[in-house]
């Protein structure tokens, strides 16, 4: 488990990751225990990307800054709100975060990071999901780990989900 450093406890989590991680799993439960929103990133997608994706193209960035800002402003509508938003998406790149983040420092990212086979096997076996196993390749190629000024943790798919949160809930207890 890496993790990077901050003084504030989160008003907002992404849970990020490559395709198959388990984003989806672990963003509910954590945001189960937080009594937050839990928001699926992939609803957001525009027809366009899923169609893209289920034929086997890669998203460009192009495809996804439309996509990203919808997540942000989504972000924002929870948060005027009164509630803390947990969200579920892939966050690959360094820019990608920095349009979810916004101007709010105080967003922090859950990274489920694994073995490709590992990840690979878990979309095989999964059914009507949208996005292929041929993408896992290129997901793990755009993929960039966090930084160290970014707000978050890196933590093992191998553990299981209830573990995974746990562990990601050190990161608002962290003084």
């Amino acid at each position: 488990m890496e993790t990077s450093t901050h003084d504030k406890a989160p008003t907002a989590w992404v849970v990020m990751g490559v395709s198959g991680c388990g984003k989806s799993e672990v963003g509910q439960r954590l945001a189960q225990v937080l009594g937050a929103r839990f928001i699926e990133g992939d609803g957001f997608h525009p027809p366009r990307n899923l169609a893209r994706m289920s034929a086997g193209v890669p998203l460009t960035d192009a495809d996804r800054w439309d996509w990203l800002g919808a997540l942000r402003a989504e972000i924002q509508r929870v948060q005027q709100a009164g509630e803390v938003p947990v969200l579920a998406c892939s966050a690959l790149k360094r820019a990608y975060r920095d349009v979810l983040r916004g101007g709010d420092g105080k967003v922090c990212f859950v990274h489920l990071h694994g073995d490709p086979a590992l990840i690979a096997q878990r979309m095989a076996a999964r059914s009507g999901h949208f996005m292929p196993p041929s993408l896992l390749d290129s997901q793990l190629r755009d993929l960039e780990p966090l930084q160290a000024d970014e707000c978050g943790v890196t933590l093992d798919v191998r553990d299981p989900p209830a573990v995974l949160v746990k562990q990601a809930l050190a990161l608002s207890t962290r003084p």
